[in-house]
């Protein structure tokens, strides 16, 4: 491993500064870059790996070849910039498109709609790009939040050995997002 995915697996693992909101941005955009995507799958491992043991060693699939994976980048005043959540989307046949691996580091789910963010770029981006269907797996805690979202499970399931639900995106409620590289900047206001 080189030193560098060294540094960058130890920035997130590492004590993390206090995140006051009113200094705090986050812009929610495609992973752009050999830094931007090798952070987004160092979070999922602290996350998916670490946190969730959900994996042994590292969530890496064959999915990652062909997704495109979306970045929430954290900016504060007198820090580097920090990859604090993510998400990936793919499209296994024309139209039908899917999200998953959604993952917020620990000490960010404090500042409100990362989670959220990463939702709304992942289904606009795919609308953008001809989706007629969105969907994901999704572990039963975070059911609430996608249906908040306007997403409604098609079933339940069993992944992983841990309870998780088949859901779908109201495309309706996701206007195409074209340029994804640019994304959004987080409202702070909105919690």
């Amino acid at each position: 491993m080189s030193s560098t995915c060294e540094m960058e697996e130890l920035s997130i693992v590492a004590a993390p500064p206090r995140i006051r909101r009113s200094d705090a941005s986050v812009r929610i955009k495609l992973a752009t870059g050999a830094l931007e995507v090798s952070s987004t799958r160092a979070l999922r491992r602290a996350v998916f790996c670490e946190e969730q043991q959900i994996f042994q060693g590292d969530d890496i699939d064959a999915i990652d070849a062909v997704a495109l994976p979306i970045a929430a980048i954290l900016s504060m005043p007198g820090a580097a910039d920090e990859v604090v959540g993510t998400v990936r989307i793919h499209q296994p046949e024309p139209g039908l498109w899917y999200g998953s691996r959604l993952a917020v580091a620990k000490h960010a789910r404090r500042i409100g709609s990362v989670g959220s963010g990463l939702i709304k770029l992942a289904v606009s981006t795919a609308n953008a790009r001809g989706c007629h269907t969105f969907l994901a797996q999704v572990q039963a805690q975070n059911v609430p939040l996608f249906e908040r979202l306007h997403w409604y499970s098609l079933q339940e399931m069993d992944i992983h050995g841990r309870p998780h639900h088949l859901m779908q995106a109201d495309l309706a409620h996701y206007p195409a997002i074209h340029d994804g590289k640019t994304g959004f900047v987080l409202n702070r206001q909105t919690s």
